[in-house]
């Protein structure tokens, strides 16, 4: 198409077809229109040779090549032709604030790899049309993916002003990418166009010489249509109106960067919010399971990468893509927010259970194939002598409590692996008829990556001195313990059974009482009326009523821990709460169970605090981010911290701790943690509900989860909430054992990063096989930072590095110990090298990646 004789704008008209695979579908529906609108595609091209077809996530080209061979080589051809544009480079679009840090690393690493391995080329462009908001990390894992640009419709003008059409984003780091916010919307009817242009042009600033515009049927697919492309035709000649142009995102933004005006682009920082905060929180189950796959996995390749280095065993490359594909697929965002059919979440649930089920297969044969080359010899009393075996998936010093359940546990003592005594309390049991099968407690120290064995001794403290399970026979301990209070050397805290939450939280290393003399409520049920997406809700705050106290009571005493129960209900739900606070502890952790029957309420966990003038700090994926103490609903990954002023003028802080919960705010020095939300499933305003219609409801029934409260000082530094709510998520794991000889020592570290801001998340196979290891790690203080990261279990070979702040760094270790490590971009490649000279290999074949170590690392 060419342009018009003296037309002085030109907007380029983007052929596209947004797909939901599930939303009000399942997922083979969606698998079916995603066949049936790229034939469509491919349909137009032969039609109209002008016509571009654009198209994101990276999945549906692999469903199709799965499932449709023939279109999948027509597709290709396209590409190749440059007329099947392939944008995003991320697996699927996913919500962009629920997932973790490196659920979006793997987005890119899976997409972009696919689309070099199938088409020789990778995106240069991200896309995000549909989601409801992108945390403010995304433009540093963009960069690091290959992707210079970005492309999304929410938040809509109504909901956040920004600089520009487009504009600079910029991350936490300083990473920026080109930022391009769609107008109107991203499909059209399959009629003329002439309305949506005329949307779409009054949105958009009538001073700049070019601009985007995308149209194709969508949702349930469908793409460009006969009528769609007709219009185009007949609207590029007529007077008044901009050059139509079909073309495709990369043309678009090639042209943006060549303007002499590039440098001079305004500049966003921080994150794109807020659309449909209900988001955060609605459906915890799918929350949950993505919380609890997303860690097994990582724990699994952490120990999968020990297992090979120390047993010899093979690292399963195919099953661990197995297993986080099917996690990427659920963090579409219609499913992963919670907006989807109640019949698509049992889809999800077993995919879930599948990729955790492999990372349990993984990381168990992994941990057995360590586990059983200890060193343990037979001891002259051997029986009903047990070895425990405990495994730290961190890498760093983990202190922690461990729990075990096994035989002949009535009575029993502990030893560490150099004979020490270690303290022991029985606690309760998962099963109600345990017989001779008992659990204890105890606090265990595990190096860092590595594991550590324990003795479990027969018969040698009676049970009620072991500190057996109820109160009324349990010995003092280190934590002193009534039926209201708890107390160990770091903190107090006493409950009030009037209210069932804290009346007083000390932090004794500070000198500092945390809460106000009357705290307001904690447990808060909240009118919400709102639809599944919480559109048009900026804060949670409709107070329709509180959960009263019906009891409180000691259930657990002894040398490890003292367990408070608080029992509360609010008309037909229930709730029960476990403070526990263990021996030499500086937090309490939290263990709730809820029995929730409400309707179109909502449950808010609320932690009132005496601190005034604060900052609040949220987690988000990779990094950290404060914002407004205002009330607003925002999105946090695992923990929020206040800090501010007490009264007596002093600084301190809360940090909240969770292990699956995401909508959260602040107010004044309160921190808000939405526990669970019960709107009607896939219910968008502005339908109204039928009051004698039958409708299923979000979050019924019971669920259970657990927080860490960490009081700390005048910085949340120091408290490291970031290691502490990792510990949560991936808490320690312990393996009974036999005796036996063994190459390995009893008390083994595999890879240390130093405890210090720079935290390493990954430990990894490399993609393309050959044995070498992956290592990521991001500076979590927002502080420059030194990092030294040491891996015994490669024969102490160590990565020495700078952090900026919040940078997010990937190392490949290679095998051969003579040769450098390297520093890669997310997709495991070496930076200088461009994302279309990478090869494309699969496991077993030999990289090129790894050419010479990346300025600012070294190894030794």
């Amino acid at each position: 198409m060419t342009s018009t004789p003296g037309s002085e704008r030109t907007l380029h008209m983007v052929g596209n077809a947004h797909i939901d695979p599930v939303w009000l579908w399942r997922w083979p529906e969606g698998l079916q229109e995603i066949r049936a609108t790229f034939r469509s595609a491919a349909d137009r091209m032969e039609e109209y040779p002008d016509f571009v077809f654009t198209c994101d996530s990276v999945m549906y080209l692999e469903w199709i090549e799965r499932h449709d061979p023939q279109l999948f080589a027509t597709i290709r051809e396209r590409v190749a032709e440059g007329r099947w544009q392939v944008v995003g480079g991320w697996w699927i679009e996913p919500d962009c604030n629920i997932p973790s840090g490196e659920s979006f690393v793997r987005q890119a690493l899976y997409g972009q790899r696919y689309l070099l391995e199938k088409f020789g080329t990778a995106s240069t462009v991200g896309c995000n049309v549909d989601p409801f908001g992108h945390n403010a990390m995304l433009p540093q894992l963009l960069r690091k993916s290959r992707m210079d640009g970005y492309m999304f419709l929410r938040p809509g003008p109504h909901e956040q002003e920004l600089p520009g059409q487009f504009f600079d984003w910029e991350s936490p780091d300083g990473s920026r990418v080109l930022a391009y916010r769609l107008p109107n919307e991203y499909c059209t009817p399959p009629r003329d166009l002439g309305g949506h242009l005329d949307k779409a042009l009054g949105l958009m600033p009538s001073g700049e010489p070019e601009l985007m515009v995308f149209y194709g049927v969508g949702n349930h697919g469908g793409g460009p249509t006969k009528a769609n492309i007709d219009s185009i035709h007949r609207l590029h000649s007529m007077d008044g109106l901009p050059n139509l142009l079909l073309s495709h995102p990369e043309a678009y933004f090639a042209r943006l960067r060549e303007r002499a005006d590039r440098d001079r682009f305004p500049v966003h920082r921080g994150e794109l919010q807020h659309h449909g905060p209900g988001c955060y929180s609605s459906h915890s189950g799918v929350k949950e399971w993505n919380r609890r796959a997303e860690n097994e996995l990582q724990r699994a390749e952490k120990w999968a990468s020990v297992a090979r280095a120390v047993a010899g065993e093979e690292y399963p490359h195919e099953r661990f893509a197995e297993a986080w594909k099917l996690v990427l697929f659920n963090q579409f965002h219609d499913i992963l927010a919670g907006t989807s059919l109640r019949s698509a979440y049992e889809d999800a649930r077993d995919d879930y259970g599948r990729a955790r089920s492999l990372a349990a297969e993984i990381f168990n044969r992994s941990v057995q194939a360590i586990s059983r080359r200890v060193h343990i010899p037979l001891p002259r009393q051997p029986e009903h002598t047990q070895p425990l075996v405990v495994f730290n998936p961190h890498p760093w010093e983990l202190e922690a409590d461990v729990e075990a359940e096994y035989l002949h546990a009535a009575g029993a003592a502990l030893t560490d692996d150099e004979g020490a005594p270690i303290a022991v309390q029985h606690t309760r049991s998962e099963a109600t008829m345990a017989g001779n099968r008992r659990r204890i407690a105890f606090r265990a120290s595990v190096p860092p990556l590595g594991h550590r064995v324990y003795h479990l001794l027969p018969g040698a403290v009676p049970p009620a001195e072991a500190a057996g399970e109820t109160a009324g026979n349990a010995a003092p301990g280190p934590v002193r313990a009534s039926e209201s209070a708890l107390e160990n050397e770091h903190l107090r805290l006493e409950i009030d059974p009037a209210t069932g939450w804290l009346s007083s939280l000390v932090a004794k290393d500070q000198g500092c009482e945390l809460l106000p003399p009357e705290p307001g409520p904690h447990a808060v049920v909240v009118d919400d009326p709102s639809d599944t997406w919480g559109h048009r809700v900026r804060s949670y705050d409709d107070v329709a009523g509180v959960f009263r106290c019906t009891r409180v009571r000691l259930v657990e005493h002894g040398p490890v821990r003292a367990v408070l129960r608080v029992e509360s209900a609010y008309e037909r739900s229930e709730l029960a709460e476990e403070f526990v606070l263990s021996a030499g502890s500086r937090q309490v952790e939290v263990r709730t169970r809820v029995n929730w029957q409400e309707k179109l309420k909502l449950l808010k966990l609320r932690f009132p605090t005496a601190l005034s003038d604060v900052t609040a700090t949220h987690e988000i994926p990779y990094g950290h981010l404060e914002r407004t103490p205002d009330g607003t609903e925002e999105p946090a990954q695992a923990w929020v911290d206040v800090t501010g002023s007490l009264p007596d003028g002093a600084r301190a802080g809360l940090s909240v701790a969770n292990d699956s919960k995401y909508g959260h705010d602040v107010l004044g020095g309160e921190i808000g943690m939405t526990a669970l939300r019960s709107p009607v499933y896939a219910w968008h305003e502005p339908q109204q509900l039928d009051p004698d219609g039958i409708y299923e409801y979000l979050d019924q029934g019971v669920q259970h989860f657990r927080t860490l409260l960490i009081p700390h000082g005048g910085d949340w530094r120091a408290a490291d909430p970031v290691r502490r709510a990792a510990e949560l998520n991936q808490p320690a794991f312990s393996l009974l054992e036999t005796f036996h000889e063994g190459p390995v020592a009893q008390r083994v570290s595999n890879a240390d990063d130093g405890g210090g801001s720079v935290v390493v998340t990954v430990v990894k196979g490399a993609e393309d096989g050959g044995g070498d290891l992956v290592v990521r790690a991001y500076e979590s203080a927002g502080r420059d930072a030194e990092a030294r990261i040491t891996l015994p279990m490669l024969g102490g070979r160590t990565i020495e590095a700078a952090f900026g702040p919040c940078e997010i760094k990937t190392f490949r270790v290679p095998s051969d110990s003579g040769l450098p490590v390297v520093e890669t971009d997310l997709l495991e490649f070496a930076p200088e090298r461009s994302a279309e000279e990478a090869p494309a290999e699969g496991p077993g074949e030999s990289s090129e990646a790894a050419e010479a170590p990346a300025e600012g690392a070294s190894t030794e």
